[in-house]
């Protein structure tokens, strides 16, 4: 097969759709694409067909998704690969998008005029160890993943580059969608989850767990949930008060201008800034609620947080107060290994005392879990409906923030959003699968307060101090990403 014939039926299977992004498809369209690195190699290496195993499978999702998350850069210093300067990648983006993608592989890979590995980092692709040392072949479904990824892109609006810019939009604009994640609440001591040694992933893989997210699946607390228990207490939140990102987002909701914040956050640190719950969309749940697996009683998760601090599965009040007359009458219940309810009838000369009783009732009352979203769970049904049915016909602004929008669905959500409209990010380090039309690096807290110094606008909050001075200054090579470093006078 041409290289050009084999790069495109990688595209094509993974169907391109420039126009935009299917919600309830992304996820699965993500995790088709991720398939049979190992199989990829033994084809390169000896020309044969063979078929991926489940283990090759569920590695490849592994290998793959570490080279299209490594962050490339371009800064003409020596590397362990060969990559395209920052000029050449952005030429050879704006040439993909130009010309389509059949054209563009005919023009590079078919012309060999660059190899595959190369051209993988115009597309911000890090080539991957487990590649080394074989044909450039072997870099073809990794190329197709790249300009798959990349034709997804919604294209930057050239006509929005500046602070100023930014600024203007902010005043100007009446229905602002904020998504935001962990970042904006970092700066009160709440670990995100995904920073590289900070993070409470990385927290968790340094007490052996070889993949932290087993701990947020479902399927894994309903049959174990003390290992969800014995390390909730890390992420439980500690405190109501609430960060100057938080503020500005009240801000912009007493301005009436904010049409939705989504957050991914789990804190409820929104409610305590003062948003109103019409306006939240808390798309992975929170602590403020919990319920029961079995009954489905729902409390405040104050009730519980005397189990999570100590690390103990809580059990449903209701059910074992149901479970009373069956204790009354002589009968006890007790929870069986596979999670299923026995009864016994107590016969005399059988003398456990009431702590005995309670420790029955407690085994075989229902599971409390907080109301945060695990994985293998569906997102609140009000964020389609909000996202899908209102919110994308009226929006006229986005801004993203303390987010790296690695979680789908909600990572696709500035995809799905009418390409016409403004979009502006701010976090520490810079979302390198998204073409944002402003993006402004830094403490959010600190990029925020300064937007709205420069808008005229009173943010006032502890954390910001009076003197603040904040230097801002354009980043080398990209006309509208800007770092953002505050100074106290």
């Amino acid at each position: 097969m041409a290289a050009s014939q084999e790069v495109k039926q990688e595209v094509a299977v993974k169907g391109v759709v420039t126009g935009g992004v299917d919600l309830e498809s992304s996820a699965k369209l993500a995790q088709a694409a991720l398939v049979e690195p190992a199989a990829d190699q033994k084809r390169a290496s000896t020309g044969q067909e063979s078929e991926a195993t489940d283990d090759e499978e569920w590695d490849s999702e592994s290998l793959y998704e570490d080279a299209l998350d490594g962050a490339i850069k371009h800064d003409g210093l020596d590397h362990p690969y060969e990559l395209c300067t920052l000029e050449e990648a952005i030429a050879y983006r704006k040439r993909l998008r130009l010309v389509g993608d059949d054209q563009f592989i005919i023009e590079t890979i078919e012309a060999k005029t660059i190899t595959a590995k190369k051209l993988c980092t115009a597309f911000n692709i890090r080539p991957p160890a487990f590649l080394e040392g074989l044909p450039d072949i072997a870099y073809y479904r990794l190329l197709g993943l790249g300009i798959t990824r990349e034709l997804q892109k919604r294209a930057k609006l050239p006509q929005y580059n500046t602070i100023d810019d930014a600024v203007s939009l902010l005043k100007s604009s009446k229905n602002i969608i904020v998504l935001t994640g962990a970042g904006i609440s970092t700066s009160l001591g709440i670990p995100d989850f995904r920073s590289k040694n900070t993070g409470f992933y990385s927290q968790l893989q340094h007490l052996g767990y070889s993949d932290p997210q087993e701990v947020f699946d479902i399927e894994n607390f309903r049959e174990d949930p003390s290992k969800f228990y014995s390390v909730a207490k890390d992420i439980l939140p500690s405190t109501s008060r609430y960060s100057p990102t938080h503020a500005f987002i009240r801000l912009l909701q007493e301005k009436d201008k904010l049409l939705t914040n989504y957050t991914q956050n789990i804190d409820n640190l929104e409610g305590h800034a003062g948003i109103r719950t019409e306006k939240l969309i808390q798309c992975h749940g929170s602590f403020a609620t919990a319920s029961c697996l079995e009954c489905k009683y729902k409390v405040k998760c104050e009730e519980i947080y005397k189990e999570i601090k100590a690390g103990q599965v809580a059990r449903c009040g209701r059910c074992i107060r149901r479970l009373q007359p069956d204790r009354a009458s002589g009968m006890k219940r007790k929870r069986s290994a596979n999670g299923k309810s026995h009864s016994r009838q107590r016969r005399k000369g059988d003398h456990q005392d009431s702590s005995d009783d309670d420790d029955y009732d407690i085994a075989a009352a229902g599971v409390m879990k907080p109301d945060i979203t695990f994985f293998g769970e569906s997102l609140p049904s009000g964020f389609h409906e909000r996202l899908c049915v209102h919110d994308r016909f009226i929006v006229d602004l986005v801004i993203v923030i303390g987010t790296s929008l690695k979680v789908a669905p909600v990572s696709e959500v500035v995809g799905f959003l009418p390409s016409h409209v403004p979009q502006m990010f701010i976090s520490r380090d810079p979302c390198l699968h998204v073409d944002f039309d402003i993006e402004m690096l830094g403490d959010c807290d600190v990029v925020v307060a300064e937007l709205c110094r420069r808008a005229g606008w009173e943010l006032t909050h502890e954390m910001i101090p009076p003197s603040q001075k904040v230097d801002v200054e354009l980043c080398e090579g990209y006309p509208s990403r800007f770092t953002f470093k505050a100074k106290v006078v």
